[in-house]
């Protein structure tokens, strides 16, 4: 059974509502969700942000941490995800922000994906470091990480 099944049999039975904050999947982990017949049963919407404006503008990330850190941050990642819990009805929020190439920097690599979980109780961020794969296997490695953090948060709640 595919992640996005798991989760979508999970999310019913917990009567849970997902929302994601997207930018560098670009709505791959929304895509990947609404594939599934009956997905409108878990997946409440999605927000595709690839500009910090539409990050300040739709889920209210601050511009001072943009500017201090930059998109491409845990910071950045925690505030879309509590951004887009607050701006939807869902119980859970995912985002995913991150360079998947080609380039980067000796700061910010290509392959670096930061992602946020949120949920009422908390917001738990993280970094995965997935490497020069190429553009599209990055977005792929994003993607699914997204998925599995739904899967773990959803087997984490009563």
């Amino acid at each position: 059974m595919s992640l996005a099944a798991q989760i979508l049999e999970l999310a019913v039975q917990k009567n849970v509502m997902i929302a994601c904050a997207e930018s560098c999947t670009g709505g791959m982990v929304a895509a990947a969700l609404t594939d599934l017949p009956g997905s409108s049963a878990m997946m409440e919407r999605g927000f595709v942000t690839y500009t910090n404006s539409a990050k300040v503008d739709l889920l209210g990330v601050a511009q001072a941490t943009l500017d201090a850190v930059g998109a491409v941050s845990e910071d950045v990642a925690g505030e879309m995800a509590s951004g887009a819990l607050a701006h939807s009805g869902a119980q859970i929020a995912v985002s995913t922000t991150g360079i998947a190439g080609p380039g980067g920097s000796e700061h910010k690599p290509e392959g670096r994906v930061c992602f946020g979980i949120a949920t009422a109780q908390s917001t738990i961020v993280e970094t995965q470091e997935f490497g020069a794969l190429g553009r599209g296997a990055v977005r792929t490695a994003a993607r699914d990480h997204a998925l599995s953090l739904i899967l773990q948060t959803l087997q984490n709640m009563p």
